[in-house]
């Protein structure tokens, strides 16, 4: 059934509407909208500008009007973990936090003073991070905050523009799955644990699957942005679920990259998997299209390279990433090696200051030029993707083949050559806009268009073709994994 629908996309440094259109055979996107994302700092922390936000998507909404013509449904999908609180009457209560926010510091010994770590793992399957939605929610708890007191409901950021465009309030699966508040097995909130933590159980709403209509647009908006009769569909609205609707793969021998500010690294599972050797590497039970389980552990991604970029740029060095990936390729390879995750570089006042002092701390040489700098954030990534990839390996107990990179990562051709020589995989690139695909596929599903995720998948494999990086025998990456591993054993945190 040829069609139109539109999808946003909402990352954490920018966002764009892209209209798919599907002619009965293959999928064509048009990027009608982009627009800037970011954090706003205030005295008191870190923000998000929602209504700024709304107000773009409701500028991609007349333009994809104007620019396609009719359209048959929108949806949005996010980031995860953030999270805004709505009043007794729906009104917003306050600016939605960043993930990156400062309060949430510290606040592991908080919770585990209350249930211990074991416990809060058990209940939800879900890695450690102080950025995710239980620790930030915690964070209010412990700062005494009024929002706890006075909100009725909490709406995920996907959820909260789908309210404010379809008037209906409602929790979509995938992205609820990441707030370290949901129970996979019991496929509901795990109240029991937020009770203990004395976390309010009346803010949660109703879960609903991604897929699902939630009506038509509001009439004021429809008369706003002259979009009438369009329908309000929740794709998968975490980011990284909707990427890993679109990935290509066939077969049980692959896994995934979701390429972006974060790198996504994980498998498709039937069912979550929830023990001591997942809670020991920090792995995580998202929950993806179908119900399928996404085993998965979160790398700090070219985050990396976007605040090394940022701070030359301060210093009046201005690079394209282009340009830092050229000058990454012609510097000299192996000769440092940072360990991405490492709490220094969550919110860096400088990233380069900041990788060059875990360098002096671990006792390698310091980059001394932005290739340098990039060549270390790059080939670090690729060694933490194998040191992720054998993990998820060792837990499933088979072997992974092909590593499918999608997402805007995935333009970066050195880091997935430098994928697939450390990994010793084949490396499949693509596609680019994994995200917005996989939200234009889930709305198609729930328009009735497709009866499947194999029809999905089908259409991104005629539409999209990816570009393939084979391993080159290269002995010194076993050298420098012998080396990354060590010092990941000698300074974990």
């Amino acid at each position: 059934m040829p069609g139109r629908v539109l999808a946003f996309d909402l990352g954490a440094e920018s966002g764009r509407g892209v209209v798919g259109e599907w002619d009965g055979q293959q999928l064509r996107l048009h990027v009608v909208h982009r627009f800037p994302n970011g954090p706003v700092r205030l005295p008191d922390g870190l923000y998000w500008d929602a209504l700024l936000l709304f107000g773009e998507i409701k500028v991609g909404l007349r333009k994809a009007r104007e620019q396609s013509g009719s359209l048959d449904s929108v949806g949005v999908d996010t980031w995860g973990v953030d999270f805004a609180l709505l009043g007794r009457t729906d009104e917003l209560l306050g600016n939605p936090r960043h993930y990156r926010d400062p309060h949430t510091e510290g606040i592991f010994d908080y919770a585990f003073a209350r249930v211990s770590r074991e416990e809060v793992f058990h209940a939800t399957g879900i890695q450690f991070m102080r950025i995710n939605t239980l620790f930030q929610l915690l964070a209010l708890r412990k700062n005494r905050s009024p929002l706890l007191e006075a909100a009725q409901s909490m709406l995920m950021m996907g959820d909260l523009f789908h309210f404010w465009l379809s008037g209906r309030k409602t929790v979509e699966l995938t992205n609820a799955s990441t707030t370290q508040m949901y129970d996979p097995v019991a496929r509901d909130w795990a109240r029991p644990l937020l009770e203990k933590l004395d976390l309010p159980t009346r803010i949660l709403l109703p879960l609903t699957p991604p897929g699902t209509v939630l009506g038509n647009l509001l009439p004021h908006v429809a008369e706003e942005t002259g979009c009438t009769h369009l329908r309000v569909v929740a794709p998968a609205t975490h980011d990284t679920a909707s990427a890993v609707v679109a990935v290509p793969g066939q077969g049980e021998d692959w896994c995934y990259i979701s390429s972006g500010t974060w790198s996504l690294v994980g498998v498709e599972i039937a069912q979550p998997i929830i023990d001591a050797r997942t809670l020991g590497y920090n792995c995580t039970n998202e929950i993806g299209y179908g119900h399928r389980v996404r085993l998965l552990k979160n790398v700090m991604g070219l985050w990396l390279v976007q605040e090394c970029r940022r701070s030359w740029e301060r210093a009046g060095h201005s690079y394209t990433y282009d340009d830092l990936t050229y000058l990454a390729e012609s510097a000299p390879s192996g000769t440092a090696f940072i360990d991405p995750d490492d709490p220094s570089f969550l919110l860096p006042v400088s990233m380069p200051s900041a990788i060059a002092e875990y360098c002096r701390r671990t006792g390698q040489p310091v980059p001394d030029t932005p290739g340098a700098f990039v060549r270390v954030c790059l080939e670090s990534l690729a060694l933490k993707y194998r040191w992720v990839v054998e993990r998820l390996e060792e837990i499933l107990g088979r072997r992974i083949n092909t590593i499918h990179i999608v997402g805007g990562g995935s333009q970066n051709r050195l880091l997935n050559q430098l994928t697939a020589d450390c990994c010793q995989r084949l490396v499949l690139a693509g596609p680019v806009e994994a995200t917005s695909i996989g939200n234009v596929l889930v709305q198609m599903i729930g328009l009735g268009w497709l009866s499947h995720l194999e029809d999905a998948r089908a259409i991104v494999r005629q539409s999209f073709a990816p570009e393939l990086f084979e391993p080159r025998d290269d002995a010194a990456w076993d050298e420098a994994y012998a080396r990354f591993v060590q010092m990941l054993k000698q300074h974990a945190h």
